[in-house]
């Protein structure tokens, strides 16, 4: 039987979490989380059982992940807000959206289907049977260790030709990645407009469209992304003047002149270097920055445009008052969303569940995106000698910041210490044996 427990200071996220599912079903929730924090080898969701101690009612487990995939949006909505209380500094937050895929085997796995592979490998397999899952996370600042991604929620996408496969009960509809992406944009401003804050959206090129663009605008949220080369700019319209007797017209939203970013981007004049905070740490950018017309955005937008080793890049800002460095901040901090899919992939195990209710899988996916929020929550105000244990690996760079796997790590060093720490003992144990158990522990995590 498994003795070990999550520490004190966890109980109380997860029981507002819990709270959000049915009473009869949500202690399951505990001994999931247990079960994947400490699951080895392949991540199945069997693995996971395993790791808990879970030997009767096995099969209760897998109808618990189809009812959690059914209350993601709300248990998401708690983690935010928890998060947010937690963590939430200045007057601007900044989230990410991104899709990412998750293999699968098997022709009866419903929701799954052949899909882009953005990582090839060696192999070149440009393509890939599974799951596509757009996801939100939040990107927050740690005062020492940089950007990090707490991934909230995500929302499966289906291609049309394979909702046959999925049974017509579930009533489930065709939407496209775009649009999947401004479903999360109206959950994101409908729990966190009563903070106050002003919400910044950062998202891959693929996502400057109008079917995206134009319902987060409405939403009240700033969006910053990568701009097309051949993006169809327009200049500032002028105003109507008005006539004899006639009140001036209606102003028009776009200019007549167009913009060529070609040429913007190849005229030697009108560049200026400054200095910025990317990525951790100061580096001189080249840019040129100007105010357009866009029709995907439904108005004014902040043009950057960047030189880089390979040429120069245009990004592009909702807010024409945004500065520069804001932008180019926001750009950079992106890339926590993709540090998020690798660990979860590669650390987490996402992906490896391998269960075929389309229900389940929603369910198993969040659990995932979950527990890594856990643990950078947990992680967050500890120091870096605690987090990070890299005695014995002295070859490693011991300057650089904890990795997701670090804190992971140290979570479960902190659960099997305190099993072994001889609480309840009568009198403190002799130093040999703290010592011993101290090596246990290192070895088994």
């Amino acid at each position: 039987m498994v003795v070990w427990k999550l520490p004190a200071e966890c109980t109380p996220l997860l029981a507002v979490l819990a709270s959000n599912l049915h009473a009869r079903l949500a202690w399951r929730l505990n001994r999931l989380v247990l079960g994947l924090l400490f699951a080895r080898g392949r991540r199945t969701v069997a693995s996971w059982l395993r790791a808990a101690g879970v030997r009767r009612g096995w099969p209760a487990y897998y109808y618990f992940l189809g009812s959690l995939g059914r209350r993601t949006a709300s248990v998401a909505a708690a983690l935010l807000r928890w998060l947010l209380r937690d963590l939430a500094r200045g007057d601007r937050l900044l989230f990410g959206i991104d899709d990412t895929p998750t293999p699968r085997y098997g022709p009866k796995v419903q929701g799954a289907g052949v899909h882009h592979n953005p990582t090839p490998g060696p192999t070149d397999q440009k393509f890939l049977y599974g799951h596509l899952w757009v996801a939100l996370a939040w990107l927050v600042r740690h005062p020492r260790w940089g950007t990090i991604g707490l991934p909230l929620l995500a929302l499966l996408y289906v291609r049309k030709k394979d909702l046959p496969k999925i049974p017509a009960r579930y009533g489930w509809a065709f939407e496209t990645k775009l649009e999947l992406a401004a479903r999360l944009i109206e959950w994101l401003a409908g729990w966190a407009r009563f903070l106050g804050k002003v919400l910044w959206v950062v998202v891959d090129g693929g996502y400057a469209k109008a079917p995206f663009l134009k319902p987060a605008m409405a939403a009240g949220v700033t969006v910053v992304g990568r701009l097309r080369k051949d993006a169809g700019l327009r200049d500032l319209p002028r105003p109507v003047p008005a006539g004899k007797g006639r009140p001036p017209g209606r102003p028009p939203k776009y200019g007549k002149k167009r913009i060529s970013l070609a040429k913007r981007g190849g005229h030697p004049c009108g560049w200026t270097t400054e200095e910025f905070v990317l990525y951790g740490k100061r580096m001189a950018k080249t840019f040129k920055t100007f105010l357009a017309t866009w029709e995907p955005a439904g108005g004014v937008i902040r043009v950057v445009l960047v030189k880089e080793q390979t040429g120069w890049v245009a990004y592009f800002c909702t807010d024409p008052n945004a500065t520069v460095a804001q932008v180019l901040e926001a750009v950079a901090d992106r890339g926590a969303v993709e540090q998020d899919f690798h660990d979860l992939k590669e650390v987490e195990g996402l992906g490896q569940q391998q269960v075929r209710n389309i229900w389940a899988n929603i369910g198993a996916f969040h659990l995932n995106l979950w527990v890594h929020a856990l643990v950078e929550w947990w992680a967050w105000g500890k120091l870096k000698r605690v987090v990070c244990d890299r005695r014995a690996s002295p070859w490693d760079d011991a300057t650089r910041r904890p990795s997701h796997a670090d804190k992971r790590k140290a979570l479960q060093r902190q659960c099997l210490g305190e099993v072994f720490s001889g609480r309840g003992v009568p009198g403190p144990l002799a130093a040999k044996i703290q010592r011993v158990i101290r090596s246990v522990v290192q070895l088994v995590t």
